[in-house]
């Protein structure tokens, strides 16, 4: 028989993200981010901007994070404008909501069921600070070298969808 292995209840969290995106000599690029490797997550992984929609010192998840309150859509786009920010070293603007993507996972014998809410943004500035702690390295990229690098799957389809809707067009005035 295999290892026995018990698993507490299931934990639920709720984080914001975004795909960040500019302009460069006609091409359009996405920015992505590693990670930093932490006690919680000691692998640094290629991964799009998101965390908690709150959090409590960045230790703990926030009422609305942990699932004991439900976030207000303005809740949850300040939650990924302030991780693009902290994650991605830049400013962007929200221009249309993506979706939610669940994740499913075990982190030191919790199991998580994780929904992050992802929004298409345009970039607006470089922050002069650069990314914050949880941050090792940024970089612009076209979408199929982004989309190689980031580590998780469904990372990627959203960024396929970020993509297609781009391709297929958004207002002009908003970007």
């Amino acid at each position: 028989m295999g290892k026995d292995t018990h698993y507490g209840p299931l934990k639920r969290e709720f984080s914001a993200g975004g795909v960040v995106f500019k302009r460069s000599k006609g091409k359009i690029l996405f920015l992505i981010t590693k990670s930093s490797p932490s006690e919680r997550i000691p692998e640094a992984v290629w991964r799009l901007p998101k965390g908690w929609i709150d959090n409590k010192g960045e230790e703990l998840p926030g009422e609305v994070a942990s699932g004991q309150r439900r976030g207000s859509e303005e809740e949850i786009q300040k939650a990924a404008l302030r991780e693009v920010e902290e994650e991605g070293g830049v400013r962007a603007k929200i221009l249309e909501k993506l979706g939610t993507v669940k994740l499913f996972f075990s982190l030191k014998g919790e199991k998580i069921l994780k929904f992050v809410t992802f929004y298409l943004m345009g970039w607006l500035e470089d922050l002069p600070q650069g990314p914050g702690k949880e941050t090792e390295l940024t970089k612009w990229l076209r979408f199929e070298e982004a989309y190689k690098k980031l580590k998780y799957g469904s990372e990627k389809e959203v960024l396929s969808k970020a993509s297609k809707t781009l391709e297929r067009g958004i207002q002009e005035n908003l970007v």
